[in-house]
This record gives structure tokens, sequence and C-alpha cells, in this order.
């Protein structure tokens, strides 16, 4: 066997495992005992399991409606050697202006012979942050730059505030030591979020964006209706 078709068995194999116990489809192989010798269920479900040649790369993505939301670019397979999530283009002509995201295989699912991604339509895909592969950590890089730039801010303000309280009336240290309160948790909530996006790999980090993105700009909220 050529190395490309080992990759192909791989990841064929790894997909068809996952999708048998993520979310039902046509693909999946019913029954089984524990009994089975694992080397014969792996290869019913590399028989039977999703063809990454033939039932995946370059088809189209549906939504339930039967409108087409994008295409399918590339599978992204973990470290666990399980496939978590279809690359999904949408938009641009021959690969231009196409944007890219990542979507939990477990969201796809086969229909009448379609690949399906329930409830999605163009834009809300478009609106998806887009994805990059590991290579590219510029972005990242950024992000996380910025996310603990924000962080560094939060606490300066909250030492700040702090300072004022100890030598404020006792009415206006009531007001101080709320917005201190507000500002510790979150301090707290954004550098939870980061260290979850940091501890995570660079194909992942974007799981993350969203979560941080939200603790951040609360953040900045906080800091910037404080009393100066």
């Amino acid at each position: 066997m050529t190395n490309q078709r080992a990759s192909q068995a791989f990841t064929a194999l790894a997909l068809a495992a996952l999708l048998c116990s993520a979310a039902p489809a046509s693909a999946q192989v019913a029954g089984g005992t524990t009994t089975i010798d694992t080397s014969i269920v792996a290869s019913t479900q590399l028989a039977m399991g999703w063809s990454v040649k033939k039932t995946l790369m370059g088809k189209t993505v549906y939504n339930d409606a039967g409108q087409k939301v994008g295409k399918v670019e590339d599978l992204i397979v973990s470290p666990d050697r399980n496939v978590s999530y279809v690359i999904v283009g949408a938009g641009g002509f021959i690969g231009l202006g196409r944007h890219d995201v990542a979507v939990p295989v477990g969201q796809i699912t086969d229909k009448a012979g379609k690949l399906v991604l329930a409830g999605a339509t163009k834009d809300s895909v478009k609106a998806m942050p887009g994805f990059t592969y590991a290579s590219d950590t510029s972005r990242r890089d950024a992000f996380v730059a910025e996310a603990d730039k924000d962080i560094a801010k939060g606490k300066a303000r909250v030492a700040e505030l702090e300072k004022k309280a100890g030598a404020a009336t006792a009415s206006a240290k009531a007001t101080l030591d709320q917005q201190i309160s507000t500002l510790q948790g979150d301090v707290k909530s954004a550098e939870a979020r980061l260290g979850e996006m940091k501890q995570a790999t660079a194909v992942r980090w974007k799981e993350f964006e969203a979560g941080v993105s939200a603790a951040t700009a609360r953040l900045r909220k906080s800091i910037d209706t404080a009393i100066g």
C-alpha cells in the first residue's frame, strides 16, 4: 500500500470510529459486542465507514433546507487519532476569497447521500471565525497578546481603585469596593478563558476565541466605567 493510500485508509478509519460514537448517520455500523476481536471491529468500520476520497473531500455541504452552505476542504485529525473537525470553505471563486471554518465532525450528518450541517446558512458559516493552520500562528499570537494587554490593564485599574478606596469616605469607598469586586471577577474570568486557549493546541485555539473575546470585552467595559 502506498503512503497516500495508507493515509487515506487511516483517516477513513478514524472518521468512521468517531462517527459511530458522535451522531447517528448512514455511515454508522449497527450492532456490535464487546467480545468481538478489536481487529475485526476495526476492519468492519473501515469497510463501512465514510470514505475520505469518495464521500467527504471536495463534497458540498448543505443545510437541512437543502441549500448549499460550503464545501469540504480538509479534515483535522487530532493527536488521539480521531477526526475531530471538518474544514468547510464558504464563498469565494476558484479559491479566491474563500472563508474556511472548522466544524466539529459530530455536527455533519449524512442524509440520503448529502452532507448536512443542520441550521446553517452561507452567511452564518461566513460569520464563524476563520480557520488557520497550525503553521500560521501570527494571528493567534496577536490575539493572545491583546488579551494579555487587556488583563494587565484590568489589574492595574484594580490597584488604582484599591488605593483610592483606602483614602475615600465611607460612601465613596462602598462604590469603589463594588467596582473593585466587579473588575477582579472580570480579570479572573478573562485569565481563565485565555488560560484554556493557551493550553489548547494551535489548531484548536479558535474554539476558545469567542469566549476570550467576550470575557475581555466585559473587562474593558468594567475598566472604562470605573470611577476615574
